[in-house]
């Protein structure tokens, strides 16, 4: 399995690459945005670890170019960032970006996002069967086949918009508060905001529109999020 690793500063990409292929993995390495674009293309990576501060673009900018492209934008990206401003990780998130690590990191916490990423990428395989699918109304969650079907109809996830929405499926009815959310998708403990699931709900939300779904996850104010089971809602 092959990781690309995108970081102007050598130093970095050499420690990522040794922790990296440490742990059992093949490596790529850029060291500016224009080479990890056209390595992503080239090596289709499992994941993309990718600096948001690069020299010739931004590493945001990689992100909205892979994330728009056919043959990339199923590749899972990590940010790197030395910046911790909520405005960058949210804008990242709102590009497609999975998960996002901030300078300085460990090599261990950065290990742990990166299994934690693979894992919700790789179908879900272990553990599911062929007939684990979901449905609620016209949306479907195929879960070895990590797929979203909209009235029978492909619609393209990020793996942690695909992880949210198969959570609130699989619930459907329930409410969760955004903190239940980032537990059941990422652990409890995780470092993230809870602007960030805001900001995933909105994505998600915006692609079962665009797939001609009516309105199926409701806003609880207060309190958090509810997926319309069938008939829930009416």
């Amino acid at each position: 399995m092959k990781i690309l690793i995108t970081d102007d500063e050598e130093p970095i990409r050499e420690l990522i690459k040794y922790n990296v292929e440490k742990n059992g993995y093949e490596t790529v390495c850029a060291e500016n945005a224009l080479q990890a674009v056209q390595l992503a293309r080239s090596e289709k990576p499992a994941l993309l670890i990718l600096d948001l501060m690069l020299p010739d673009m931004s590493g945001l900018d990689v992100c909205r170019i892979l994330k728009g492209d056919e043959s990339t934008r199923s590749i899972p990206i990590i940010m790197v960032t030395a910046k911790t401003e909520e405005s960058d990780i949210v804008t990242g998130l709102e590009l497609g970006a999975d998960d996002y690590i901030t300078k300085p990191f460990s090599p261990k916490v950065l290990l742990a996002r990166i299994l934690s990423v693979l894992r919700r990428s790789q179908s879900y395989s272990s553990g599911a069967t062929a007939g684990d699918v979901l449905t609620a109304g016209p949306v479907s969650v195929d879960i070895p086949r990590h797929e979203i079907l909209v009235d029978g109809k492909r619609t393209d996830f990020t793996a942690t918009e695909f992880a949210i929405l198969e959570h609130l499926v699989r619930h459907a009815g329930q409410v969760f508060s955004r903190q239940q959310i980032i537990n059941a998708i990422k652990g409890s403990d995780y470092p993230v905001t809870e602007r960030a699931i805001d900001v995933q709900i909105l994505s998600i939300r915006h692609k079962l529109a665009d797939a001609g779904c009516r309105e199926m996850i409701e806003t609880i104010r207060g309190v958090g999020y509810r997926f319309y089971g069938e008939g829930d809602g009416e």
